[in-house]
């Protein structure tokens, strides 16, 4: 007689998944292969090798990410695309916007197309034009106080990285203008409220190729009685619209466009190599706490790479020839791929270590930067630690770090993968010092030993990066201390 199947009940069918959650087996053909793409990573699935009783307590902190998201704003990439803004911002529906930039950029002919632009729609506007090259706190305020009165439908930002940042920030606090300003802030330094409701639109259009702050939710500054750069990184922070011409970045000096495309090279290498979405914890209690760097993923990982492709093959030429408009439009391209790939997987140590480099200066100039004081561009900033931040994370995942090494047409095919973050280094090395005019090092900026331990305790509240650090004890003791005091210390020179 045939065997009669009777169908397990719920009861049942939860203990089965649980006995083959414990025992980290799947009976799906890709799961339960090794070899299957998906389980390249060994701790790609979450519960392999985890067996606990069944009557075990989860601690939530320590629950592992499971999702991750994409957000980036909506995106105009093409010559002369800056003479549309009035009409985005009549089809917006705003009759009354403040047009933030900085006194360069405010004698440059994107400036005069976004004016003509709203002037040809009849829409009202008042130009804050004091934004501060690399923003300090007050420098953030006094753009706050100046917009607050004003009460604007919509904000647009004309410039680089650091005239889009503040925007977000006037953005913010108009929408929000009883929050302390050390509300939104990133913990430690600040209290890390999530942004609650949309704020009004904005539309940014990059001067720079760069920051790639046209597509992300992230705006850095210094504060300064913590000697340390920090920010507020959120999705509802990012423009409703970013415009890219490439006509706006030809007027960028050759020492910008050098420093910025840094920023593109640090942000692609930094976002590639950051740990797996699936490994940062915890796993957020309500999706609105879901962080904007959320680690490497999937989506986040195509834009990354292909920025990197970009810059490795045309900022140099952006550098040695500034009328080069192919190499200058590839660079813009290639800033805005990586601020796809970064604003949703986020940086970890060269950006991390940026920020007490930049407002901890010990007054350096750099050469090509026509500002009343002593600065360390951001894209400085950022690669001048790059090749001691390669050589140390490496061994966390040696086959993307020779990718990288390829990618800077570095022969992979006899390296060992215990060497794979030595090679990126040296590789990265080599590029710096092709591309001219690049400090080698802390020391060429002015810094000494002894501000190494200042350096660090200005690393140490950068929380928000650095948990996605590959190789990096994050508990906050003295073993990540030591970490970063080497860092340091290797990063004096290359």
């Amino acid at each position: 007689m045939a065997a009669i199947r009777i169908a397990p009940s719920r009861a049942q069918q939860a203990v089965g998944l649980l006995r083959a959650i414990n025992s980290g087996s799947s009976a799906c053909p890709c799961h339960s292969n090794p070899q299957h793409h998906h389980n390249t990573h060994q701790t790609r699935n979450p519960f392999a090798g985890h067996k606990r009783s069944l009557a075990t307590p989860v601690d939530p902190s320590q629950q592992k990410e499971y999702a991750f998201e994409m957000a980036a704003s909506s995106i105009r990439f093409g010559p002369g695309c800056t003479k549309e803004v009035g009409m985005d911002m009549t089809n917006l529906g705003a009759k009354k916007v403040i047009v933030v930039t900085d006194e360069t950029v405010q004698k440059l002919d994107a400036m005069k197309q976004t004016i003509e632009g709203l002037e040809t729609e009849g829409i009202a506007y008042e130009i804050f034009s004091k934004v501060r090259v690399e923003p300090k706190d007050y420098s953030i305020k006094e753009a706050i106080a100046f917009a607050k009165p004003y009460m604007p439908d919509a904000f647009l930002a004309v410039g680089g990285g650091s005239v889009i940042d503040t925007a977000k920030l006037m953005n913010l606090y108009t929408s929000f203008p009883e929050a302390d300003f050390l509300d939104f802030v990133n913990a430690p330094l600040g209290k890390g409220m999530p942004i609650t409701a949309k704020l009004k639109p904005l539309i940014a259009i990059p001067t720079t190729a760069g920051t790639g702050s046209e597509t992300t939710g992230t705006a850095i500054f210094d504060l300064v009685d913590k000697k340390a750069k920090t920010g507020i990184a959120h999705r509802n922070l990012k423009p409703t619209l970013g415009i890219c011409d490439p006509y706006n970045t030809r007027t960028m000096p050759s020492a910008v466009h050098a420093s910025s495309g840094l920023d593109v090279l640090c942000h692609s290498l930094e976002s590639w190599t950051a740990i797996p979405y699936h490994e940062r914890v915890p796993r957020p209690t309500n999706p609105i706490n879901r962080p904007a760097y959320q680690g490497a993923n999937p989506i986040s990982d195509i834009f990354s790479l292909q920025a990197l492709r970009s810059t490795v093959k045309y900022l140099p030429r952006a550098v040695a020839d500034p009328d080069d408009f192919e190499a200058q439009s590839e660079m813009l391209l290639a800033a805005t791929l990586a601020g796809v790939g970064f604003g949703n997987a986020g940086v970890h140590l060269c950006h991390g270590m940026s920020y007490p480099i930049s407002s901890q200066n010990p007054g350096y100039r750099h050469a090509g930067y026509q500002v009343g004081y002593p600065v360390i561009p951001h894209g400085v900033s950022v690669a001048v630690t790059a090749p001691a931040v390669f050589k140390f994370t490496g061994a966390s995942n040696p086959e993307r770090h020779l990718a990288a090494a390829e990618v800077f047409g570095v022969d992979i095919s006899q390296v060992k993968r215990e060497s794979a973050g030595e090679v990126l280094s040296e590789a990265l090395a080599e590029f710096l010092v092709k591309l001219g005019d690049q400090p080698r090092g802390l020391k060429a900026l002015g810094f000494e030993k002894g501000h190494i331990a200042t350096l660090v305790e200005g690393t140490m509240p950068q929380a928000r990066v650095l948990m996605l650090a590959p190789n990096l004890d994050t508990g906050g003791g003295e073993v990540e201390r030591e970490q970063l005091t080497g860092l340091f210390e290797e990063a004096m020179e290359y």
